[in-house]
Formats: C-alpha cells, structure tokens, sequence
C-alpha cells in the first residue's frame, strides 16, 4: 500500500462510487426518460418515484455511514488527546469542534499539541488548512 499523505489521503470506495452511484443515476434518468415516453402516466410516475426514492436512499446511506465514522474518529481522538496533550491543553479538549479534531488525526502525537493549541487559539476550522499544517503524516488506512 502507497504511503498515506495529504495529496491521497481521499478514499475513493468503488463499490459505491463505481456501481452503486452509476447504477442508481441511470436507473433514475432511465425512468424519468420512460415516464415522459409514456406522457407522464400513472406507471411512469410510480417507477420514477421509485428510483429517485433508491438514489436518494442509497445516498442517505453512505452520509449516515460517514457520520457513524466521524463520531468514531470524534471518540478516538479524544481519547488519543487525553494522552498526548500536555497538562495545561487537557481542560480544552472539549472545545475542539469535530472538524478540527478529523482533521487533526492526521498529526503525529509529536507534532498534535502545537498544532492542537494553534488551531484552537487561531479559531481554525476549515479541514483542508488544518490538514496541510501536518508534517509528519499519521495514516488512517482503516477507512471505507
């Protein structure tokens, strides 16, 4: 497996972006094409319904599966603070929005507390920014 860095770390699952989107789009525009081929009849509308109700379904899926994994990265990381941060940036743990603190996983535990404290002091909240600070990449290659 290639290093993991700031330019690869974007996952891109295939299953669901390759098939599963792909399928669901053309199953939706098909529809749609075969409601209006049929002007707009009671049948059309009900497949078209229905494949838009799968798109929307199977997107609904993957954001709540990402959202189940940014409260995991949520509960690790401050666990991981709690251990790495000095005495004096512990009571601030909690001030950490989820933003920042999946953004900061990406720190090694050398380099986390000067970071942790620059983007809490700085107010710093923008993913992309925080993750371009990290030096020493710490790789997440747990992800889907």
């Amino acid at each position: 497996m290639a290093e993991q860095n700031f330019a690869n770390h974007g996952r891109l699952f295939p299953p669901f972006h390759l098939f599963v989107l792909p399928v669901m789009a053309i199953n939706f525009f098909w529809s749609a094409y075969g409601w209006y081929a049929t002007e707009f009849s009671w049948g059309g509308a009900e497949r078209t319904l229905l494949a838009l109700g799968l798109f929307v379904g199977f997107g609904s899926v993957r954001v709540m599966a990402l959202k189940v994994q940014d409260r995991v990265i949520r509960l690790e990381e401050r666990l991981r603070y709690e251990r790495v941060l000095p005495a004096d940036m512990k009571p601030r743990i909690g001030e950490f929005t989820v933003e920042q603190l999946i953004s900061l996983r990406f720190a090694s535990d050398a380099e986390l507390p000067a970071l942790a404290r620059k983007v809490l002091d700085e107010k710093m909240t923008e993913r992309k920014a925080i993750k371009q600070m990290v030096k020493a990449w710490r790789p997440d290659y747990l992800r889907a």
